[in-house]
């Protein structure tokens, strides 16, 4: 088994590549909305990306083994991501793919209040609270700061909108914790990635249905979209994020990962002309701060002490 490397060049790169990727998956998802729900593009890309990773392990010959207890957490992790992508999905319906790319990357803060309260070695330190405190800060500032400029009807879709987004970080977060904290922390990457998957697949499709939307209008733009999200996205990104998690070490990948909140907000106002409130940048700004404090907290203290010593 390799030493869990710091963080090089080559690590450096592929993370800024990811956070590329994972910053435009919401803007695609938006800009093809009004032709098939972001629903429906979730668990089409779910399914198919799930075929790609079971077909990938076949070529590997690793087999999903039952008998090893993972079936269980499998099933919440499966039952958490299909949530999270359910309550993002809908979400998008309400509002912009810049405040949707912020609040559902709330979830590492949500994931240190689950994991402190399950992992004796994941107590959160003072510097860390602190940081929880500011998220919360920036996120009530981004909900009660709006101006009155807009329209009330259009004003509430959209706090509906974020509301819903914050939920899917609640759900993101809730599924780390289980995947850290059960059978779920000693499977492979690929069967991990399966289990939520499938999830995703089978009770998305099935929103799908009930809530009726599951119509789409065929054009290039939303199966360019698509693409990008099943093979781009849900399965060259998600190998190569594990798997440097399996190299490097996890803390310093966590504050290299705060980027895709900030490529979100650009894509969104680049390509989809998505305004930029005072209160939402002013909250963006405290909630990106509060998750960096929580999860970099290791490499900020690692740094500090190497300014002492000089």
């Amino acid at each position: 088994m390799n030493a869990v490397k710091m963080i090089d060049g080559r690590a450096t790169a592929l993370m800024t590549i990811i956070c590329v990727i994972w910053g435009m998956q919401q803007v695609a998802m938006k800009a093809v909305a009004d032709v098939m729900s972001p629903i429906m593009q979730i668990s089409l890309r779910s399914g198919i990306a799930m075929l790609l990773i079971w077909g990938l392990m076949m070529a590997r010959g690793e087999r999903i083994r039952l008998s090893d207890g993972t079936w269980k957490p499998g099933l919440v992790a499966g039952f958490l991501f299909a949530l999270e992508f359910l309550l993002a999905g809908e979400g998008l319906r309400h509002t912009t793919a810049s405040h949707m790319g912020v609040f559902l990357y709330t979830a590492p803060i949500f994931a240190a209040l689950g994991l402190q309260w399950r992992l004796k070695e994941e107590r959160l330190q003072r510097l860390q609270w602190f940081g929880i405190a500011l998220a919360f800060i920036g996120v009530a500032i981004t909900f009660a700061g709006r101006s009155g400029s807009e329209a009330g009807p259009a004003l509430m879709d959209m706090i509906w909108g974020d509301f819903l987004g914050l939920l899917g970080g609640m759900a993101w977060g809730a599924t780390t914790v289980v995947i850290r904290t059960t059978s779920l922390s000693k499977a492979s990457t690929s069967q991990t990635i399966l289990y939520q998957l499938a999830g995703a697949f089978v009770l998305l499709s099935a929103a799908t249905l009930c809530l009726g939307q599951q119509a789409f209008i065929s054009t290039p733009l939303l199966w360019s979209s698509l693409f990008y999200q099943i093979v781009i996205v849900s399965f060259i990104s998600y190998l190569v994020w594990f798997w440097l998690l399996h190299v490097y070490l996890a803390s310093r990948l966590g504050v290299l990962s705060f980027m895709t909140p900030l490529f979100s907000i650009i894509f969104g106002v680049w390509l989809l002309d998505e305004p930029l409130e005072a209160s939402f940048m002013v909250g963006a700004f405290l909630v990106l701060t509060g998750i960096a404090l929580v999860s970099g907290y290791e490499w900020i203290m690692h740094k500090l002490i190497q300014v002492k010593k000089y």
